[in-house]
């Protein structure tokens, strides 16, 4: 009799822990509250779990496996530039809805939401800055604002970003992540790939240098137009670059396209990129590549000439 509740009183335990174990495995609300605290991240690409902490002092890269999490454009400006050189520009440019454009909801109606919940007010920020002490004009997208699309506040907030940067004679970076053109903006979306490519241009014919860097994703529109227009071209790993879209391809192919199809590695076999460069030696390359690329001063024929004299007359007495 005893030893019956004994067992009975035993298997009511291993059923209570069982049940527990399995109501909290199974219970997403305990999941959400678990995950929300935000002290541990989990890689979506090996699932190790790392200190938030660590992996953000890691440049948000995976130190098991080298995943690149994305990040936002604050935390890419802290990492690309010095302490205390940010020097933001048109931080109030925001944009309008001249096309009254209306799908599920009012394109202005969303662009309300966006500045509401992340505090932006359009897809990219642009400054200056300073880079290992070396000045540098930077401009970066950030993708959670309507997937990074390109509109005209993000073709001239960047175009005016080129231009100050060829009255400085600065280098430009602009690090690219992007859905593509913003299709509420139709036509006046797309005329910023023409825009931003002017002003690259007249900043080439004055020798300076240009460097996009993509991330992913980087497709439509940007990758048309500015982040393929770069004296170098720089990827991160394992990012998803194009035009269209992988599954649009396949269908007007009529064939299945390689595994590896669109990702940074093979854009660099192919030529399209010049190098991939992960997170963590991003800055330090960015900081030698303007360095040997520094422009020539531009000193007056005579200056130079009278200098020149000058000298020669010295060293002769």
């Amino acid at each position: 009799m005893a030893n019956n509740e004994e067992s009975r009183g035993l298997k009511s335990l291993f059923d209570w822990f069982a049940n527990r174990r399995k109501a909290g495995a199974t219970n997403p609300e305990r999941q959400e509250r678990e995950i929300a605290d935000g002290l541990w991240h989990k890689c979506p690409k090996c699932g190790v779990l790392t200190y938030t902490k660590d992996l953000r002092a890691n440049q948000m890269v995976c130190v098991e496996c080298g995943h690149h999490n994305r990040v936002d454009s604050d935390e890419r400006i802290r990492q690309l530039t010095d302490p205390n050189t940010w020097r933001p520009m048109d931080e109030n440019l925001r944009a309008t809805d001249p096309l009254q454009f209306r799908d599920r909801k009012a394109y202005s109606d969303r662009l309300r939401e966006m500045e509401d919940k992340l505090g932006l007010l359009d897809a990219v920020k642009t400054g200056l800055g300073q880079i290992n002490g070396l000045p540098i004009a930077l401009a970066v997208m950030d993708f959670r604002f309507m997937g990074g699309s390109m509109g005209s506040v993000v073709g001239e907030k960047i175009t005016r970003l080129i231009e100050q940067a060829t009255q400085r004679r600065y280098p430009v970076v602009i690090v690219c992540t992007s859905g593509g053109a913003r299709m509420q903006e139709g036509m006046l979306s797309l005329m910023q790939m023409a825009k931003i490519s002017a002003a690259l241009e007249r900043h080439r014919d004055a020798r300076l240098l240009y460097i996009p860097v993509l991330t992913n994703p980087t497709t439509g529109g940007v990758t048309a137009s500015f982040a393929m227009l770069g004296d170098i071209i720089i990827a991160e790993p394992k990012a998803t670059i194009g035009f269209a879209g992988r599954r649009v391809i396949e269908q007007t192919l009529r064939e299945k396209l390689p595994e590896d199809f669109q990702s940074a590695e093979d854009l660099l076999k192919h030529g399209f990129v010049d190098d991939i460069v992960p997170r963590t030696q991003l800055k330090t390359t960015l900081a030698q590549l303007i360095a040997l690329h520094q422009p020539v001063p531009t000193t007056p024929p005579m200056v130079l000439w009278e200098t020149t004299m000058s000298l020669s007359s010295t060293a002769a007495e």
